[in-house]
């Protein structure tokens, strides 16, 4: 079997445009993935709790990812969220999504096992014997949205099922996590993964983290403050990172709405509209994301609408 290339870099979560009506928008899903694509980002992830994987079908998902996989025709890796539900039913979603060749898959360890790492392992081996012919990330996302294991923990799955590759670590204080991960994982984990929505994606890739898997509303951003750090620059990439952090501090509130609004006012979503019971933004809000937008254009890619 051919070697597959390592992730790195910028992976963004790709949202789920709803129209107004709460059907999906496949138009605007089409339009996101070229976006992320023209963006720089280095794979595709679909869907992760960003994309309000809790308020989607099974059917919606795979033809949100059927699109996708359409616009992306093979130019970066899909790495598919596994979903929700027991160990068996993220297990048949994976089985499901294989035809879309998904490089890798994502399954969170749910907030039931916040204290049975014997739960847990059992739960990732179950999730890894139905689809066994995909690589997994490990997703350690806080608690209550996860289990927010520690890193002792995380390894001691790891170490029990081998398909685990990667550990994507969001619960906080990320960085020591990371670099406990990093030092006692074993020999066939290839990298750990930053979350958080790159709010501290600059100590993440410090202490070796392998990529960054942010929102989608700023990843041409994103993918400049990666490269000019890999390229040595750092000084340049923690400009970018400073003048970030006002977005993304919003970002905290108001989590997918705000990504969508962000993407309206740069011309890829029609509209906001999410089904997550998020904060709703009033006009200062938006006056507010209007200027944040505008102050970081000089890095942004592709154009906005602001």
């Amino acid at each position: 079997m051919e070697k597959k290339a390592e992730l790195t870099g910028i992976l963004p979560v790709i949202p789920t445009p709803f129209n107004e009506d709460m059907s999906i928008d496949k138009a605007s899903i089409k339009k996101v993935t070229s976006f992320c694509i023209e963006s720089g980002a280095s794979a595709l992830v679909f869907p992760g709790v960003a994309s309000e994987y809790d308020f989607l079908s099974s059917a919606e998902r795979l033809e949100l990812l059927e699109a996708i996989y359409e616009v992306n025709q093979g130019k970066l890796p899909i790495i598919c969220g596994g979903g929700k539900g027991s160990a068996e039913e993220i297990g048949e979603n994976i089985l499901k999504s294989e035809k879309f060749g998904v490089h890798a898959v994502m399954v969170l360890i749910p907030k039931q096992f916040k204290e049975d790492i014997e739960g847990a392992t059992n739960f990732m081996k179950t999730v890894s014997e139905i689809a066994p012919n995909v690589d997994v990330i490990l997703q350690n996302a806080p608690f209550p949205i996860g289990a927010g294991l520690d890193p002792e923990s995380i390894c001691e799955i790891a170490k029990a099922v081998k398909q685990i590759k990667y550990v994507k670590e969001e619960t906080l204080p990320s960085g020591n996590k990371i670099t406990n991960l990093i030092k006692n994982a074993p020999s066939h984990l290839i990298g750990v993964i930053g979350g958080g929505g790159a709010r501290y994606v600059i100590d993440e890739m410090n202490r070796g983290t392998v990529a960054a898997m942010p929102a989608a509303e700023i990843t041409d951003l994103h993918v400049a403050m990666w490269n000019a750090h890999k390229s040595g620059d750092i000084a340049l990439a923690r400009t970018i990172y400073k003048d970030t952090l006002p977005l993304l501090i919003i970002q905290a509130v108001y989590r997918m709405r705000l990504t969508k609004y962000v993407l309206t006012l740069r011309g890829v979503f029609k509209n906001s509209v999410v089904k997550a019971p998020l904060p709703e933004l009033d006009a200062q809000d938006k006056e507010e994301l209007k200027y944040q937008l505008e102050s970081l254009s000089k890095y942004l890619k592709t154009t906005t609408t602001v």
